[in-house]
C-alpha cells in the first residue's frame, strides 16, 4: 500500500505565525503557543513556538518549518519574525532581516529595494495582525522583520541570485500549503526568471534541463545570466508560463533522454513522471531507414543513452528534436521561435532541431 505524502507549510505561513504571536506578545506580553493563524483557503493550523523574546520596544517569535514530505530548500528552518511598534495609522511595514534577500531587479511582484517577502505572504500576515488586534483590541500598527538564520547560504542552492535577489532567501506562497512534489517553489522561480528577463529588454532565452545543458547555453549561445531560465525537468512550467508571457526567441537545451520524453508530448520530464519511450525511438529509426535488427535491438535497450548508440550515424537526435520542437510549439501555440538542442552525457550535441 503507497504511503500517502504528507503535506507542509510555506515559508509565508510560517513567517505568518512567528508574526502573529510576536504582535500578541508585544501588546499583551505572553506568546501564543502554539499560535493558531487563518490561511487564505480557510484553514486554520495551529504552530509551536521554537523561540521567544520580549522586551520593552519589541518582540521576537520563531517557528521551524515543516514541508511535509516536500523535498524543499527550505525544510527545517528557523523563520524568524520580529514586531515592533509603530505609528498609529501607519498599518503593516516590513523588512528584511538576516538571511531573507532585497530585490534588486526589474520584473518581479516586489520593486528593487524591497525585501523579497512577496505579496502573499505579506496579505496573509497582514490579515492574521489585523485579528490579533481585533481581539487585543489595539489597531493593527507594526513593523515586520522577518529573518532565516543561514538564509544567505540556503539561497546558494536557490535560483534567487539569478532573479537578483540578494542576501538570503524569498519568502513565498499563495495558498499557505505545500503539496508534495508540486514543486511549487521551483516553478515559481521559473516564472520569476521568465519576468525578470522580459523586464530586462532579454528577446532570447534558453530554457535549461541542468548544469551541463546550462553550460552550453551560456558558451554557444553568449547568453547573460538573465537569459537562462533553469527549467530542470519542469518543460510545461515554462512552455505554458511563456504562452502568456512571450519571448521572441526560446531556445531548449537538455539531455537526449529527457528530449525524447518531451518528443513524446511529456511536459514533466521527471522520472518519477515519465519514462523513455524505446518504442517511440524504433519508430523514428524506421522512419530514418533503420534495418530490422537495429529497430529489434533498439525495442531491447535499457536507456536512451543505449538506443542512440544503435543508432550510429542514424540522425536520431536530429530528428527527437524536431519532434520536441512540435511539442512545445503545441503548448506555447505560435509568437516565439523555438530551437531544439540535444546533448549526450558529457554536454556534447547530439541533436539539434535546425
Amino acid at each position: 500500500m503507497t504511503k500517502e505524502l504528507r503535506k507542509g507549510w510555506t515559508t509565508g505561513t510560517c513567517a505568518t505565525a512567528a508574526a502573529k504571536a510576536a504582535f500578541v506578545a508585544l501588546h499583551s506580553g505572553a506568546f501564543p503557543d502554539p499560535v493558531a493563524i487563518r490561511l487564505p483557503r480557510g484553514e486554520a493550523p495551529a504552530f509551536a513556538l521554537a523561540r521567544t523574546e520580549l522586551n520593552g520596544a519589541s518582540a521576537t517569535a520563531g517557528v521551524v518549518k515543516d514541508a511535509g514530505d516536500d523535498p524543499d530548500v527550505t525544510h527545517g528552518a528557523l523563520i524568524l519574525a520580529t514586531v515592533e511598534h509603530a505609528p498609529a495609522g501607519s498599518g503593516v511595514a516590513f523588512r528584511a532581516g538576516p538571511g531573507v534577500g532585497t530585490v534588486t531587479l526589474p520584473g518581479l511582484p516586489l520593486p528593487p529595494g524591497e525585501p523579497a517577502i512577496n505579496p502573499g505572504p505579506r496579505a496573509q500576515i497582514i490579515a492574521n495582525i489585523e485579528d490579533a488586534a481585533a481581539a487585543l483590541g489595539v489597531s493593527a500598527d507594526a513593523v515586520v522583520t522577518i529573518a532565516i538564520p543561514g538564509g544567505e547560504a540556503l539561497a546558494e542552492k536557490t535560483l534567487n541570485g539569478r532573479l537578483g535577489i540578494k542576501g538570503g532567501l524569498s519568502i513565498l506562497g499563495t495558498t499557505g500549503v505545500v503539496l508534495p512534489y508540486s514543486c511549487s517553489a521551483w516553478v515559481h522561480s521559473i516564472h520569476r526568471g521568465v519576468d525578470v528577463a522580459r523586464a530586462l529588454g532579454l528577446d532570447h532565452l534558453a530554457g535549461t534541463t541542468g548544469k551541463t545543458s546550462e553550460a552550453l547555453a551560456r558558451n554557444h549561445l553568449g547568453l547573460p545570466d538573465q537569459a537562462l531560465i533553469d527549467m530542470g525537468d519542469m518543460a510545461g512550467a515554462l512552455l505554458k508560463y511563456l504562452r502568456s508571457h512571450p519571448v521572441k526567441r526560446l531556445t531548449l537545451v537538455g539531455g537526449f533522454a529527457k528530449l525524447t520524453k518531451l518528443a513524446a508530448g511529456d511536459m514533466d520530464l521527471h522520472s518519477r513522471a515519465s519514462r523513455v519511450d524505446v518504442s517511440l525511438l524504433a519508430g523514428l529509426l524506421g522512419e530514418l531507414g533503420a534495418g530490422p535488427e537495429t529497430i529489434s535491438a533498439v525495442c531491447g535497450a535499457a536507456s536512451a543513452a543505449q538506443v542512440l548508440a544503435l543508432a550510429g550515424t542514424l540522425p536520431l537526435g536530429d530528428l527527437v528534436c524536431r519532434r520536441a520542437r512540435e511539442a512545445a510549439l503545441a503548448v506555447l501555440a505560435g509568437g516565439t521561435e523555438i530551437q531544439v538542442i540535444a546533448i549526450d552525457r558529457a554536454g556534447t550535441v547530439v541533436g539539434t532541431s535546425t
